[in-house]
């Protein structure tokens, strides 16, 4: 969404443009309620249940920002249209932040795996033209080798079906 911008009239008297960001706590609690087109008393019923967390000003009045609001219509949406109870709410949303960290960290590593990579491959060049000779990799580079044993090894151990060896004594 970006910053939003509205016009208000500064000390003087002129207007003058503000900048408001997703994040800032602007709305109270009787306008954030409209704007999410629900009671307020609905609002301090998710924030009671920890689904939503408004700022608060100097006097401890809650203030929501635009995210808020827009996390309100998610809840309500999940809730009315997905027959979700405030319980599932909750996991939704904490299971989507989790995805979200997630991606972020996958991100991270991948861009780690990039930066280790071209150092490997700076490396490589910096000892081949060290060297005066080629580099020819050698075993482990191959992906299909076996794995190298571990410690805990799989133990195989007799069971006997009691019908087991019934057959046998007939048989003989």
């Amino acid at each position: 969404m970006g910053e939003a911008k509205d016009i208000e009239p500064d000390r003087s008297g002129k207007e003058r443009e503000v900048e408001i960001g997703e994040e800032q706590g602007v709305f109270m609690i009787s306008v954030a309620a409209e704007l999410a087109d629900m009671h307020p008393q609905t609002l301090r019923i998710y924030e009671a249940k920890g689904l939503i967390t408004p700022k608060r000003s100097p006097r401890n009045t809650r203030l929501y920002s635009r995210s808020d609001v827009e996390l309100l219509k998610r809840i309500q949406r999940l809730t009315s249209e997905q027959g979700l109870n405030l319980a599932g709410v909750g996991t939704v949303l904490e299971m989507e932040s989790r995805f979200d960290e997630m991606r972020l960290e996958l991100e991270r590593m991948r861009e780690r795996a990039r930066e280790l990579e071209r150092r490997l491959v700076d490396e490589l060049d910096r000892v081949r033209r060290e060297l005066g000779a080629e580099i020819v990799p050698y075993g482990r580079y191959e992906p299909n080798l076996p794995k190298p044993p571990t410690e805990a090894r799989p133990v195989r151990v007799r069971v006997r079906r009691p019908d087991e060896g019934k057959g046998d004594q007939d048989a003989a």
